[in-house]
């Protein structure tokens, strides 16, 4: 399951096995279900349970968490009620404009053996797999290593990032355009890899996001459309596979205790991690994907309510650790911070294999080199090509990034958000060879330590929404700035709406908007804001805290015929006493001649 969001954490990862298995009696467990995120930067935040990625939202978001989740389960029933005999195909090509390394004074650090399998210091390959049934496509998961950051950190929208563009594109060029009228008749997936060091802002030379141009919504557009073109000529090029079946192995490891066997570190010598650290370089984020340090919106006393909540940044860090994580600069020990470890501690680590497709999934943000390297160790156990192993990142968790231990000791970004210190990849290495014995053996590892469950204490410290009131004369629904009477392909329409807060009802498997045209049998459909050309835009008017402006951008596209056109918005409102209630509006017509 490849959910466009910026992380698949453990807490929407226990959640959703727990209710499958209420569900569907069992059928779908931990170890035959992998979730995995696209790392798409434009999500909405808040439904971890470790605070150290809830900082940034002061706290746990309830209902983000809930339409997550909820989504992830239908997904997934819809799935399971058209499952069918079909065949599965599996597709290969190279793509070499889609993405630059990021941290290339850090991969040259390592050998030259690892560094000769990426000539470019990128991961070119792109690995497809394509479903059949019926005689028909349903579907193709498309994996290829680079970054969810095309649109940068400038922007301000819940966004499809250049991975959801791709599956956009792939989608509507399948079927024609299709909206939310039922499960959709070609699902295609475009998911990742080792992709932590890989960025699709291609110039590296200057010290922020660009290229392919200065635009970074058209960056968006070129790289998801160069993944798509990739993806659909593998898709188009694929082959029967020599083995049949599916098979997993899913084991958990306490990432902060592993000690390490020296044939799976660099040097010979046996290893251990420690708790999760977080290093200085870090909180500096990365200058190739972001406008804006994170640092930058620090002042000086400047204190985060859940640091002053719990206390705990200024735990000390016993010397081992210091010594272990060294040469890291430790800014943060999130795995000592009270009421318990800031970041997860006990992670899965899950191998499934379909066919002669093997895919180690773990949740880091591994670089390519370290993803080679699980590889490497995969495709010896089970005898493979290594060309049939992937290393899919964000997967079942979130614990930021894992370099190899040469990476790690340039402490760049990736180097400073591998938490667990210096052997991280040695252990994830050494947990997957173990997987893929099970494989080969046919056997079921152990389940290992249960994760800790932190559902119970996930405090929320933003203060509650205002209930919504209009502007004075005014309805909800009402049009505050009309369209203009005319409109040619290519211009811009903007319709202004009195709104109530778009968080009283996310309007799950809905809309937001609708770009109507008239026909003979009246009003239809032909955009809503699935559609990569429509902006909701949401604000406060004139400094209100109770008061919503809705404004719904519609860039006319080229194809779009002569005729009547207007646009609907549909919101909720909250009174005073928490009742939600729904409203519409309806602008004026309008034409496109």
């Amino acid at each position: 399951m490849n959910a466009d969001v910026a992380c698949l954490f453990d807490s929407v990862h226990q959640t959703v096995v727990q209710r499958l298995q209420g569900m569907f009696d069992g059928v779908y467990t931990e170890a035959n279900i992998m979730l995995t995120a696209t790392h798409n930067h434009n999500s909405c935040g808040g439904s971890s349970w470790d605070f150290i990625y809830t900082l940034a939202t002061n706290g746990f978001r309830r209902n983000t968490f809930e339409a997550e989740v909820a989504g992830i389960i239908e997904a997934i029933a819809q799935a399971h009620d058209r499952l069918a005999p079909g065949t599965i195909t599996l597709g290969r090509e190279q793509l070499h404009n889609a993405s630059a390394n990021r941290s290339r004074g850090a991969f040259d650090r390592n050998p030259e053996p690892d560094k000769a399998a990426f000539p470019d210091a990128i991961d070119p390959m792109v690995t497809v797999l394509r479903f059949r049934q019926g005689g028909r496509d349903v579907g193709a998961i498309t994996w290829f290593a680079t970054h969810g950051t095309s649109l940068t950190d400038r922007n301000r929208y819940i966004s499809c990032d250049n991975k959801g563009y791709a599956s956009y594109l792939w989608e509507h060029d399948t079927v024609g355009v299709r909206y939310l009228d039922g499960p959709a008749e070609f699902v295609a997936a475009f998911s990742q890899t080792n992709a932590g060091d890989m960025t699709p802002n291609l110039d590296l030379v200057k010290m922020h996001p660009t290229r392919p141009t200065q635009d970074n919504v058209a960056n968006n557009r070129i790289i998801g459309e160069r993944q798509f073109d990739a993806g659909r000529s593998a898709f188009d090029t694929s082959s029967t596979m020599s083995t049949v079946g599916v098979s997993t192995a899913f084991t958990y490891i306490d990432m902060g205790t592993q000690m390490i066997d020296g044939r799976f570190t660099p040097d010979g010598k046996p290893a251990r991690t420690t708790p999760a650290m977080t290093g200085v370089s870090t909180l500096a984020t990365s200058t190739e994907d972001n406008w804006n340090s994170q640092l930058s919106f620090l002042q000086e006393g400047t204190l985060n309510p859940l640091a002053v909540a719990f206390g705990g940044v200024d735990t000390p860090v016993p010397q081992w650790i210091r010594d272990a994580q060294w040469p890291k600069l430790v800014a943060l020990p999130a795995g000592l911070m009270p009421p318990a470890p800031w970041a997860p501690e006990v992670i899965p680590l899950q191998i499934v294999r379909i066919g002669d497709l093997v895919i180690a999934g773990g949740p880091a943000e591994f670089t390519i080199v370290a993803g080679l390297r699980i590889r490497q160790v995969v495709a010896r156990e089970l005898g493979v090509p290594i060309e049939n192993v992937l290393t899919q990142g964000y997967t079942n968790s979130y614990v930021e990034y894992c370099t190899t231990p040469e990476e790690y000791d340039a402490q760049m970004y990736e180097g400073g958000s591998t938490m667990y210190g210096r052997w991280s990849l040695c252990a994830y290495m050494q947990t997957f060879a173990g997987l893929a014995a099970a494989i080969r053996s046919d056997t079921r590892p152990a389940r290992g330590p249960a994760p800790l469950d932190k559902s119970g204490f996930q405090p929320d410290l933003l203060p509650p929404v205002p209930p919504d009131a209009p502007q004075p004369g005014t309805a909800f629904g009402d049009v505050t700035v009309a369209p203009q009477p005319t409109y040619a392909t290519g211009d811009t329409v903007t319709v202004e709406f009195v709104g109530g807060h778009p968080n009283n009802d996310f309007r799950r498997n809905s809309t937001y908007l609708e770009v109507q045209q008239y026909t003979a049998g009246g009003w239809v459909r032909i955009a809503d804001d699935n559609s990569y050309e429509t902006t909701f835009h949401w604000e406060r008017p004139n400094g209100s805290d109770n008061q919503s402006t809705v404004r719904i951008i519609w860039a006319v596209p080229p194809s779009t015929t002569a005729g009547r056109y207007r646009i609907q918005h549909y919101g909720a409102w909250r009174d005073n006493s928490g009742r939600i209630a729904p409203y519409t509006g309806t602008s004026p017509e309008f034409t496109i001649g």
